[in-house]
């Protein structure tokens, strides 16, 4: 249960993001450059659940619901991501877990970020204030008492917004096998490139039904939790909302799930092959 640490569970909390950059091939892949289009993928009031288990085991519970609301007089999205372990695991590893995002209804673009989780008594808090024109983080440490400012790149996005910005702007029509997408994301005091590679097409069964996929693989950091930087898949579902379905991701030691478990308030129709 350890091995529930940050880099793991903030992945299978939000559904399909990590960091680090793929290795390189003797076949490079194509960069998919990413559509400008209105918001055609979420709305407000969805929401949805994840139960991440180890085998039959059930580790922990994890969801992310989406409300129209207003930061700062600007009408914005308000994106919640909870996690938190449950049952035998929260024995050996508590885990409390709460990511929050505000960003522009338009563009999918953060203003203001919440990150406060307690993982087995590491701890943080820390809220982020984005000056977009100006290209600056404004970073503040609440369990410090520090405030520091960082620059950005350009048509960046947080943890959170990253998840909606994709869903949103990934166009996969005529997407080949190898095919990729990046994006610049901040996280913490940090800039990274986030880069998704799609793996082909796949049906998967759920508890739903049967749900035609995309199949990615975010690229993660590897050593420390993750036994290569290719240890991680991701599924997500071939319609209008590009709902994650179901997450895999291989540890150091031994590996965990994460399914799809509930969800409300989708834009379009979840399209399900019910079984006979």
């Amino acid at each position: 249960m350890c091995y529930i640490k940050k880099e793991v569970f903030g992945i299978l909390l939000l559904g399909m993001l990590a960091y680090g950059q793929p290795k390189d091939t003797a076949q490079k892949p194509t960069n998919i450059t990413l559509k400008e289009t209105s918001n055609e993928a979420f709305a407000g009031g969805e929401w949805f659940q994840f139960r991440i288990h180890y085998g039959f085991i059930n580790a922990s519970f994890a969801s992310l619901s989406l409300e129209e609301k207003e930061f700062n007089g600007e009408p914005v999205f308000h994106a919640v991501g909870l996690g938190r372990t449950v049952g035998f695991a929260r024995w050996f590893f508590k885990v409390e877990d709460r990511y929050e995002s505000y960003f522009k209804k338009d563009l999918v673009s953060p203003v203001h970020f919440i990150r406060d989780i307690d993982e087995g008594g590491y701890t943080k808090d820390v809220t982020i204030d984005f000056d977009k024109s100006n290209q600056i983080a404004n970073v503040h440490d609440k369990k410090r008492n520090t405030r520091a400012s960082f620059s950005t790149k350009p048509n960046f996005q947080d943890l959170i917004s990253a998840f909606y910005y994709l869903r949103n702007h990934f166009d996969t029509t005529g997407i080949k096998k190898g095919d990729y997408v990046s994006i610049n994301m901040f996280f913490d005091n940090e800039n990274f490139k986030f880069k998704l590679k799609f793996l082909g097409h796949e049906t998967i069964k759920s508890k739903f039904g049967k749900i035609k996929c995309l199949k990615l693989r975010p690229y993660v950091q590897s050593g420390r939790v993750f036994r290569e930087s290719e240890s991680l898949t991701l599924w997500v579902s071939n319609d209008k909302n590009k709902l994650p379905v179901k997450v895999r991701a291989d540890l150091a030691v031994g590996s965990i799930d994460a399914d799809l478990h509930a969800f409300k308030g989708l834009k379009h129709p979840f399209l399900i092959e019910i079984d006979d």
